[in-house]
């Protein structure tokens, strides 16, 4: 497949470089500079110029494309860009934009824009912090068959009773499967002589319930139907998304704005959310109105430092649990090591959510790991599959060693596999694979 990428900034230097394996792919910036060094770092053809032109677009090959990628920082830009291929050609078009208002005029109109897809970052990004403020513990959470399965990944910690148990110890749960230990650069397929050490990330699949269970073990917390206090500091779109989200879950979330009259436009906005209007690095204004007592912190403010500064506040005065928006993928190592439980980087969110569209077409549903270097995905069993019939121990006998089928969904029951598990057409199978023996998986499925 040929691919056109607009913008070679963050979240496009990403997608080329999770499709670059598999695909023709062409990255457009008026940036030469980082054009330049795309050109260096992955396998791609980079051309510097103006996407939003037909030239431009000609010279990438447009009329050759199946996909067009619009990534650049400006909403407007690209749907532009969109347009303008629109015009010459018909590949698939996909825009990001950060605009919600733009996200919801395309949903309720059919293509409009000359855009296929469309990805909002600061939706898809408040939409990330509330599925992993949902879950203790986690670091990321992600739902298959439809919500029968839950896929999480955690980290563990010297005082976590799964430390310096194998596998086969920590299987405490009835509908759990470890599906792999994330430890320094290295993904660790679980089995069951796998030592889980302090400082690792264990990728889990099963049903909710357990899923949950493995979480409070290792990190006891309330679960979001029992949190009491949820602070969000900052009135920027993804907070005011992050507060609408938790309201639609029945929740009163207390946000603080620092700006007059956007806290007064949040206030109209937000029924139920109680917006402060107040500077939350003032670390008297945390105690006076009891941010200790909450459950969760989200800092959602413009400017990384400013997160990492709330963050580091709300820890020092006994927050449990804080999630800090990190717009610098750089930082996200440091700002976790340092003082956020959980860093989001909206550019690396949308980068995955269109990796993931372009994938899914293969797939039902696909989850990536550590930026792309393990998926999980769900696939249905065909009738005329040799799959169907087919015990799992037979299964894995033909599959790579780096595979792991973490849940079974039949007839909306989990079931847990085990190696005499038979699986059935109209089975749907959530697998645990390294991104390096992807592409030979996806073809013998």
């Amino acid at each position: 497949m040929r691919v056109i990428v607009v913008g070679a900034g963050e979240v496009g230097t990403n997608i080329a470089a999770s499709l670059d394996d598999d695909h023709d792919v062409v990255v457009v910036d008026i940036d030469g500079e980082r054009v330049e060094s795309v050109t260096y770092s992955h396998d791609v053809l980079a051309i510097e110029g103006d996407g939003t032109s037909i030239e431009t677009l000609e010279e990438a090959g447009i009329d050759g494309a199946d996909l067009v990628i619009a990534s650049t920082d400006v909403d407007e830009t690209n749907i532009v860009v969109c347009g303008a291929v629109k015009a010459v050609s018909d590949p698939f078009t996909i825009a990001r934009v950060r605009e919600p208002g733009l996200f919801h005029t395309w949903q309720r109109s059919e293509r409009a824009f000359g855009v296929d897809f469309m990805v909002c970052t600061d939706l898809q990004t408040a939409r990330t912090i509330v599925r992993i403020a949902g879950m203790p513990g986690a670091r990321d959470v992600e739902l298959f068959a439809n919500g029968l399965v839950t896929m999480a990944e955690f980290e563990v910690h010297s005082d976590s009773p799964v430390a310096g148990e194998t596998v086969a110890e920590a299987d405490r749960y009835e509908s759990l499967t470890f599906a792999a230990i994330i430890r320094d650069d290295d993904v660790v397929v679980a089995r069951g002589e796998t030592a889980i050490r302090a400082g690792d990330a264990v990728v889990v699949i099963g049903s909710e319930e357990n899923v949950r269970g493995f979480a409070g073990a290792l990190t006891p917390a309330p679960t979001i139907e029992d949190v009491d206090e949820i602070v969000i500091v900052g009135g920027t779109e993804i907070g005011a998304q992050v507060a609408r989200l938790f309201e639609s879950r029945g929740l009163e979330p207390r946000l603080v704005e620092q700006d007059p009259d956007r806290a007064r436009e949040l206030a109209e906005r937000l029924r139920n959310t109680l917006v402060l209007q107040s500077d939350a690095t003032d670390i008297d204004f945390l105690v006076r109105e009891h941010v200790a007592e909450s459950d969760i912190v989200v800092a959602a403010l413009e400017g990384d430092e400013r997160n990492l500064l709330v963050s580091l506040l709300a820890k020092r005065i006994g927050v449990d649990r804080t999630i800090g928006v990190v717009e610098a993928g750089e930082f996200i190592d440091i700002f976790e090591t340092v003082g956020i439980d959980v860093a989001v980087n909206p550019r690396l969110v949308t980068a995955e959510e269109i990796t993931r569209f372009t994938r899914e077409q293969r797939t039902e549903r696909i989850a990536m790991l550590e930026h792309d270097r393990a998926e999980v995905l769900e696939f249905e069993i065909e009738a005329a599959s040799p799959l169907a019939g087919t015990r799992i121990q037979e299964v894995m006998a033909d599959l790579s060693d780096r595979v792991v089928i973490g849940a079974i969904a039949r007839d909306g029951e989990l079931i847990t596999p085990r190696g005499e598990t038979v699986l059935d057409a109209g089975d749907h199978v959530v697998l645990f694979v390294d991104t390096e023996v992807l592409d030979a998986v996806v073809a013998y499925l």
